[in-house]
C-alpha cells in the first residue's frame, strides 16, 4: 500500500464539500485503504459530514467530529482528538467549512499541514449563489485560501441542481468550471455526476463515450427538510 493522503476538501457554502467527502471516504475505503474523515466544519452543522457516522464506521472510516455536531446545540466545537489526523497511518479526507470563515479553523495548524504533501481540492458549483460569475468564484477561493493558509492544489466540476439535475444542466456547467481552473492556474480534473442519472443508459452511454471526465456519486446529504 502506498504511503498516506491527506486531502482537504474546500468551497463555498453548499457546494456539495460534505457529500463528495463522504463519497471520497467510501470510494478509498473500497479499495483497501485505511480511512479517517475529518469533519471540520463547523459554520452549518445541519450538513456536516458526520452526520453520517453510523455508516460510515460500518465501513471501516474513522470519524474525528466536531464536539455536539448533529445535536441541538448551536455551535458544535472542535474536537479534542483533531490532532489524530497528523499522526494516524490512515488515509486523511478533511470536509473544510464553507468559505473563509470555516477555513479559519484549518489555519490553526497551517505550519502541521504544510509539512505534510497535501492534496487540497476546490469543489465549485455554477448553480449555488455567489458562485455563479467565475470571477466570484475564483475570490471565494483566494479568501478560502487566506484564512486556511493552505493552497488549493485542484479544481473539480460538482455543478448540479439537487434532483432536478440532467445530463445537460452538469455539461453546460463544464466551460464554467474549466474557465475557473484556468483563472486559478490549476488543474481541472473533471466532472461529479450523480448515480441516478447513470439508470438512463443512454445517458450511461454518452458518459462512457465523452472526452470528459466524470465521477459518479451518491447522494448522501440531504437538507433536513429533504
Amino acid at each position: 500500500m502506498n504511503e498516506r493522503t491527506f486531502n482537504i476538501i474546500c468551497g463555498h457554502y453548499g457546494c456539495g464539500k460534505s457529500n463528495y467527502s463522504i463519497n471520497l471516504a467510501l470510494d478509498m475505503a473500497g479499495k483497501g485503504r485505511k480511512v479517517m474523515l475529518v469533519d471540520l466544519d463547523l459554520v452549518n452543522p445541519y450538513f456536516l459530514s458526520s452526520g453520517y457516522k453510523d455508516m460510515l464506521e460500518e465501513n471501516g472510516i474513522q470519524v474525528i467530529a466536531p464536539l455536539f455536531a448533529n445535536t441541538n446545540v448551536e455551535t458544535p466545537a472542535l474536537p479534542a482528538d483533531l490532532n489524530l489526523m497528523f499522526e494516524t497511518d490512515r488515509d486523511v479526507v478533511l470536509d473544510l467549512g464553507g468559505d473563509d470563515a470555516g477555513a479559519v479553523v484549518l489555519g490553526r495548524y497551517a505550519s502541521q499541514i504544510s509539512a505534510i504533501d497535501y492534496k487540497m481540492t476546490y469543489l465549485v458549483n455554477k448553480y449555488r449563489n455567489l458562485t455563479s460569475e467565475v470571477d466570484d468564484t475564483v475570490e471565494i477561493l483566494k479568501e478560502i485560501e487566506a484564512a486556511s493558509r493552505c493552497h488549493a492544489t485542484e479544481v473539480i466540476n460538482n455543478s448540479h441542481l439537487k434532483k432536478e439535475s440532467t445530463l445537460a444542466i452538469i455539461e453546460e456547467s463544464i466551460p464554467y468550471a474549466k474557465e475557473v481552473a484556468e483563472k486559478l492556474g490549476l488543474p481541472f480534473i473533471g466532472t461529479t455526476i450523480p448515480l441516478f442519472l447513470l439508470e438512463d443508459e443512454k445517458t450511461k452511454e454518452k458518459i462512457e463515450s465523452s472526452d470528459e471526465v466524470f465521477f459518479p456519486i451518491d447522494i448522501y446529504v440531504k437538507a433536513p427538510w429533504e
